[in-house]
């Protein structure tokens, strides 16, 4: 009986140790949008190595992750939200590109994604923009852009700038009275 339970304590002891997921073991593939045990996002970095090529290394970055730990997100997320693995580092800029913010806040990631949620609900909020008053915009934006086709016999010309995906109000400061609230239903940021 006691080898049994010597044999479950370091078991258990030596489990735990090697369990650990850690940014720099992580293959270049499944780095992005992984998080390490110690809860840090783990993020693509380019060097140059010894033979002066550029190449690709995970690291740990200073970025923590709300209430995850040792996760890799799953390809289903990654093709549903839009986000590519092999992006380098971690950056707001792509919240400028509309079909990014489409695949972003639709039902299929915004509901089901919350790590890939919750990094850009952060970097939206660093830039000043509260992600769901800006999915709300993107979704009045489509539903505009539906209708101006609908009512119109033919689809002729482009359709105005004012109905692009980032409008006046989802650019509002963050200290806003509505960025205290949820949007439409939208799940809250973890």
């Amino acid at each position: 009986m006691m080898k049994m339970v010597l044999f479950f304590t370091f078991f258990l002891f030596l489990g735990g140790s090697l369990g650990e997921l850690v940014c720099e073991e992580l293959p270049v593939g499944m780095c992005s949008f992984s998080i390490s045990s110690s809860g840090n996002r783990c993020l693509l970095e380019t060097y140059e190595s010894d033979e002066g090529m550029m190449k690709l290394k995970c690291e740990t970055s200073k970025v923590a992750a709300m209430n995850l730990h040792e996760y890799i997100e799953s390809d289903e997320c990654v093709s549903a939200c839009g986000v590519d693995r092999n992006s380098v580092g971690i950056s707001s800029d792509t919240l400028l590109e509309s079909q990014f913010t489409l695949k972003l806040c639709s039902p299929q990631c915004y509901q089901s994604c919350p790590n890939i949620v919750e990094l850009y609900y952060n970097l939206a909020l660093a830039e000043g923009v509260f992600l769901p008053e800006l999915c709300k915009d993107q979704r009045r934006s489509q539903r505009r852009s539906v209708i101006q086709l609908q009512s119109s016999s033919a689809a002729s010309g482009p359709i105005s700038a004012a109905s692009g995906p980032i409008a006046a109000s989802a650019l509002a400061p963050v200290g806003s009275s509505e960025s205290s609230f949820l949007v439409d239903g939208a799940p809250a940021p973890l």
